[in-house]
């Protein structure tokens, strides 16, 4: 998953985004520098349209960005910023400035967890079919109370406050799927390579561990994981559009937040205490992949949707209907 726009990013984001800066975000730094760096390098914008009429990045070639901010464990929510700046556009309100987060109430729901939004200064909040645009004050969102954790409580807006616009329902919640499918991705691959990095430099009797069966073993099941859900992620974001596919979303989201319990306890066993230090890179990317797990439905809830999907389709069987949800999409 690489392409132009995510190989400028990795570069900006080695430079600005280094470990040391998603520490000290973590604990409450000024994100204002990293932000404007982000925005002053027009990634904020990829599904606008360009100027004289251009067409915007289609989201096939925007995964890539994506899969880049997972990887490098980006502490602000600009995933989420360049849909809701699109959004925002499309229906005609002007675009804030600060970083923006999403989120979908599901069904009755008092609250929902928004990942990556401590630093948000404006939230894109669905209900049912209202799409209202709040600031943080407005939108009363909460920490939850775990330790160094970038997500928020937001509760569900007031019934009677006014909707900047509508959308489908469930909209949001699909959009959130697909992002964090391509950055679960991400952080996964950075996983993955830390843990080989580490099995190969820890020497025990006399050799690398990483040379012992049960390690490789492990291993081989991790790689396993992030492969399918780098090609999970793929499928998601699979549309000659800005907009993905519920269906793709659904696949992506849910087996790459299926992949993430084996590959962090996988990484961690082989790392050993070391893992969960402070001062070690590990602990950012498996914190944050258990946060994006949860985010926008779980592996539980996607699964739901989607037997529910082959329930309803009478007269074909799952095989069937798998294989036409993963034929390429058309371009429009």
């Amino acid at each position: 998953m690489h392409n132009a726009y995510s190989h400028a990013l990795d570069a900006l984001l080695r430079d600005c985004c280094p470990p040391a800066t998603v520490r000290a975000l973590e604990h409450q730094a000024d994100p204002q520098p990293l932000w404007q760096a982000l925005l002053d390098s027009g990634f904020a914008d990829c599904l606008l349209p360009e100027a004289a009429g251009g067409a915007a990045l289609p989201l096939r070639e925007l995964a890539p960005v994506l899969f880049v901010t997972g990887h490098h464990a980006l502490p602000l929510p600009l995933a989420q910023t360049i849909f809701a700046r699109a959004l925002l556009h499309v229906n005609g309100i002007a675009l804030p400035a600060g970083p923006i987060a999403l989120a979908g109430f599901e069904n009755d729901a008092a609250a929902a967890l928004v990942a990556d939004a401590r630093h948000a200064q404006w939230f894109l909040l669905q209900d049912g079919e209202r799409c209202l645009l709040l600031s943080a004050a407005d939108a009363h969102a909460q920490a939850t109370g775990t330790h160094a954790d970038l997500t928020l409580r937001v509760p569900r807006p007031d019934g009677v406050a006014p909707a900047a616009f509508t959308l489908p329902e469930g909209t949001l919640r699909t959009l959130g799927a697909c992002l964090h499918a391509a950055q679960l991705a991400g952080a996964l691959s950075r996983v993955l390579d830390l843990t080989l990095q580490y099995a190969n430099d820890r020497q025990q009797f006399g050799r690398a561990i990483g040379k012992f069966q049960a390690i490789q073993h492990q291993v081989s099941e991790m790689a396993e994981h992030v492969a399918a859900a780098r090609v999970a992620a793929q499928l998601a974001c699979d549309s000659s559009t800005g907009e993905p596919d519920p269906l793709r979303a659904a696949f992506g989201k849910l087996r790459a937040s299926d992949a993430v319990t084996p590959v962090a306890a996988i990484a961690h066993a082989v790392h050993g205490a070391i893992g969960i230090t402070e001062e070690y890179d590990l602990q950012l990317y498996t914190r944050r992949l258990h946060a994006w797990r949860v985010a926008d439905g779980s592996e539980r809830w996607w699964s739901r949707v989607l037997g529910e999907e082959v329930c309803a389709s009478e007269g074909r069987n799952a095989v069937e209907l798998v294989r036409s949800w993963s034929e390429p999409a058309q371009a429009a």
